[in-house]
């Protein structure tokens, strides 16, 4: 614990890593657990059964752990858990589950998440997610891997948004957002596939050709949804570089409870 700073308060049954930094005035609470090589900033509040892995960076201000924004939160021990190598910036607030869902907060591994971003109680956001400043979703909403949340984005609850998708600034998010394509506006609008994310992380050709071409099945050809997906599905069988993006955009608008964007 000589990485804590005098004027820091850690209860006693925190289980804090020896390896762990905390800043100045920070608070951390009797049930909030971090892992080796993280690092809390000053004036953090780290509450409720939180869980912090490995080499996060916590910046300045940043509240995790707090009572969800719930009515119906009754004190319950639900939980925040917080994956590795995350950066979380300035005034994030990362709340609580709560038991109406699986009672659990959850954010992976590798997030970039900016400045004011809140993430509300029973959200999942996968790994390698960037989230811009002042990006707000709601409870229960879930976001896939290498997804880009852009800033000023506001989720309504329950929505998804799927792997490698990207949210244009100041958007509305009020359907479901499939894997691979970027959107934005309020109405929410589809505008095409994210071929610059997808070539950062070093899509084939084939596999980039294979998703315009599920991009134009089920926003260019008239389809309804079902066909749209039977076509999805056939395509992926016919060239098995594209099996796996076949699958996963099949399996998304298949589940999807809330509709898509369109």
């Amino acid at each position: 614990m000589a990485l804590v700073h005098p004027s820091a308060v850690v209860d006693p049954g925190a289980q804090i890593d020896a390896s762990v930094s905390i800043g100045p005035f920070s608070v951390i609470g009797p049930h909030v657990r971090i892992g080796a090589g993280s690092s809390v900033g000053p004036h953090c509040v780290i509450e409720g059964h939180t869980t912090i892995g490995r080499d996060n960076r916590i910046f300045q201000f940043a509240s995790l752990g707090a009572a969800p924004q719930d009515k119906k939160y009754a004190g319950e021990p639900t939980e925040l858990v917080i994956g590795d190598r995350n950066v979380i910036r300035e005034f994030c607030t990362f709340n609580l589950g709560t038991v109406q869902d699986a009672g659990v907060t959850r954010i992976g591994d590798d997030n970039w998440i900016m400045a004011y971003v809140h993430i509300a109680h029973d959200c999942v956001v996968g790994n390698q997610v960037t989230m811009a400043n002042n990006a707000t979703l709601a409870g229960h909403v879930q976001v896939g891997d290498w997804a880009t949340v852009g800033g000023l984005v506001g989720v309504l609850q329950r929505m998804r948004i799927g792997a490698h998708a990207m949210v244009g600034f100041a958007s509305h998010v009020n359907k479901d957002v499939p894997p691979f394509m970027v959107v934005d506006g309020n109405p929410l609008e589809v505008r095409a596939v994210n071929l610059v994310g997808l070539r950062r992380r070093d899509f084939s050709n084939a596999r980039l050709s294979a998703i315009r071409e599920m991009h134009k099945l089920l926003y260019r050809q008239g389809h309804t949804l079902d066909e749209a997906m039977v076509a999805i599905l056939a395509l992926g069988q016919a060239q098995p570089d594209a099996a796996a993006d076949a699958a996963l955009l099949h399996d998304f608008l298949k589940t999807s409870a809330s509709g898509i964007a369109r």
